[in-house]
């Protein structure tokens, strides 16, 4: 049977896209929300620093919603992101041109995102346990690698890159651009997008009509290993130190965005768009706590509650589709 056999994709465009409307209009209106409730959230300052807030848990959301769609899940892009911090300054402060370093801690990702396609495709572990051990192993190897110290970047322009701006936007938040435009064309205009969501829905229908599931697994493991280590030299950048702790809690936070941005935690539903607009919509609610002097505990009990409502509503909509 040949790969036309795979549903179209149309509803489920159509339901993105309506869903990522709603997400663009609750986030215009918390922008006008805390501009009217405050005198400082609205300053180019504080606008700069929320995209810059946003941005990298934008980055790791993609990677996350990648595998999330085929049914999956990467509880290691946070340690991910740590370890790819200490290789960069590692690599920067021997020498090594910025350039090159900057590639050998990108593979670094992917070489881990393939292993954990290894360990689910050919070991037959679940998800959850083979990227909860890398969670561990790598803060271990990290702390090991640095003595449990941090490592200070000796190079200035690394470190001005995610300080500075361009046409009045922050670098970061360019790179959000960079990443989600080829992401998107990735998933919703060829074919290999197709085959995530064909996974994601049946894995069995999709091997008999045709798709390599075995090797759709193992790209949506790469692609995410390969954001978490992009997203870890942009940090090792922002802070100029590699430190294996660093990003401590951010898988959650990146499947927090990809889960309020529509992504299903049940597979074969998501998005490029809706996943960034979530992230920014952390964003700005953690933002926007800080300057109402909000407790930083009601911060994390809005976020859980929004994912409660969300994941509810996917239900519905399951349940409803049948």
């Amino acid at each position: 049977m040949s790969t036309e056999a795979i549903p179209a994709e149309k509803p489920k465009r159509n339901y993105n896209a309506l869903f990522g409307l709603t997400l663009l209009a609750l986030l215009v209106l918390l922008w006008v929300i805390l501009s009217l409730s405050t005198s400082s959230f609205a300053s180019a300052n504080n606008i700069s620093n929320l995209l810059r807030q946003g941005s990298m848990i934008a980055i790791l959301a993609v990677g996350q919603t990648f595998v999330i769609i085929t049914g999956g899940i990467d509880l290691s892009v946070g340690a991910v992101v740590g370890f790819a911090t200490v290789i960069a300054a590692m690599l920067i402060n021997a020498g090594i041109p910025v350039f090159l370093a900057i590639l050998i801690t990108l593979l670094v990702g992917v070489a881990i995102g393939l292993f954990h396609g290894f360990g689910i495709v050919k070991m037959g572990l679940p998800p959850f346990i083979i990227t909860l051990a890398t969670l561990t192993s790598l803060r271990g190897i990290g702390l090991l690698m640095t003595n449990g110290n941090s490592i200070s970047i000796n190079n200035d322009a690394f470190q001005e890159f995610s300080r500075n701006s361009f046409l009045g936007v922050p670098n970061l938040f360019w790179m959000v651009i960079l990443v989600g435009i080829p992401a998107y064309i990735f998933l919703h205009h060829s074919r290999w997008g197709r085959y995530l969501f064909s996974v994601g829905s049946n894995a069995e229908a999709s091997r008999l009509s045709g798709v390599n599931v075995q090797r759709t697994i193992y790209m949506a493991y790469t692609l995410s290993g390969l954001c978490a280590a992009f997203v870890g030299v942009l940090l090792a950048s922002r802070i100029g130190i590699g430190n294996p702790t660093q990003a401590e809690g951010w898988e959650l936070q990146a499947i927090a965005s990809s889960v309020i941005g529509g992504t299903s935690l049940f597979g074969a539903v998501g998005s490029v768009h809706g996943p960034l607009l979530g992230a920014f919509i952390l964003a700005t609610i953690n933002n926007g706590a800080n300057l109402l002097n909000v407790n930083a505990f009601w911060q994390r009990i809005i976020t859980g509650a929004l994912i409660i409502v969300i994941v509810y509503f996917d239900g519905l909509r399951r349940r409803g589709g049948k």
